[in-house]
């Protein structure tokens, strides 16, 4: 089946620009951090990798900016996997050499492939939500709302972020084995999924989308960052006595669950209070309907027309 042709050629190109610059940036560390006739084995591997990834994001682009006017979001969220997919990867390779090489403490090239991630990740996603191409959308308010919600999912990117960038930034004393793996695969897991729920979520509500009743990704975010980073933080903070982690992240995510649960408990009081008076409309159209219609008076036609007379023949 040939895909409609981009009604959004500007977001295509954007959007394909945007991936294909992070990547060549990503490549770029993988190149430098080998040394001699391996450093050439690598950049063939990355080049053909990226030429690749190139011809499939070709027709997947050209679907997104198919969709971007439109209230789906299946080809953005098929994308998001695919780019999560192979940067992770990459940022994994880049990661274990850094964690090789413990002795080289270039901390600007480390926070600069943080910084590369913070603003490449998040970009992405808002350039796949393409909230101001929802045309659909004609109320300012409903619009400026559905804003408001996704700036949560961008927070949620960074903190996930800071959490993994841990991993290659600088330290003075270097986490267990187990412990990095799993941080680094739990924020690996996480940027696949989350973002894809909020895009789902965008899709599964329609044309007719009420922002309020976008609940799934608020309750999974805070049980799987705001909740489980706590214990992540804190645990590196007390147990490995790391001096980087973030005391503001610490507060932005308490903040979060606290304001969550308070969005959480109105909604439902909201619930409970339109439910009686929906049963009551409710009772009412059902006993309307019971109620027997008034049967219309009945009409007996008499029939009028004279009848012939009868005459009587005189037999003589």
């Amino acid at each position: 089946m040939v895909p409609p042709p981009p009604t959004n050629k500007p977001h295509v190109c954007l959007s394909t620009i945007l991936i294909m610059s992070s990547m060549a940036l990503i490549d770029a560390y993988l190149v430098e951090q080998n040394h001699g006739p391996r450093k050439i084995g690598i950049c063939i591997m990355v080049m053909v990798g990226d030429i690749c990834f190139l011809i499939v994001l070709r027709y997947v682009a050209v679907w997104v900016g198919a969709e971007v006017r439109t209230s789906k979001r299946g080809y953005a969220m098929i994308l998001w996997f695919l780019y999560i997919f192979v940067l992770e990867i990459k940022v994994y390779f880049v990661y274990q050499n850094y964690k090789a090489d413990r002795k080289s403490l270039d901390a600007l090239a480390r926070k600069a492939l943080t910084l590369l991630l913070s603003v490449c990740i998040p970009l992405l996603f808002v350039v796949l939500v393409a909230i101001d191409h929802m045309e659909y959308v004609r109320n300012f308010k409903k619009r400026e709302e559905i804003r408001n919600r996704l700036f949560w999912v961008v927070v949620d990117l960074l903190d996930i972020l800071d959490i993994q960038a841990n991993l290659w930034e600088p330290q003075k004393k270097g986490l267990p084995l187990w412990a990095e793996g799993l941080m680094f695969f739990y924020c690996y897991i996480l940027l696949l999924v989350l973002p894809c729920v909020s895009l789902s979520e965008i899709s599964m509500q329609g044309i007719n989308i009420v922002p309020h009743k976008m609940l799934l990704y608020p309750l999974l975010s805070m049980v799987t960052i705001n909740v489980i980073t706590l214990f992540i933080r804190g645990g590196n903070m007390i147990l490995y006595r790391d001096a980087r982690v973030s005391g503001i992240l610490i507060g932005k995510n308490i903040l979060a669950i606290i304001l969550k649960t308070c969005s959480f408990v109105q909604y439902r009081r909201q619930l409970q209070n339109a439910s009686p008076a929906f049963g009551v409309e409710l009772q009412k159209n059902s006993v309307a309907h019971a109620r027997p219609a008034p049967t219309p008076p009945r009409v007996v036609m008499q029939d009028q027309t004279p009848l012939p007379e009868v005459t009587t023949c005189d037999h003589t």
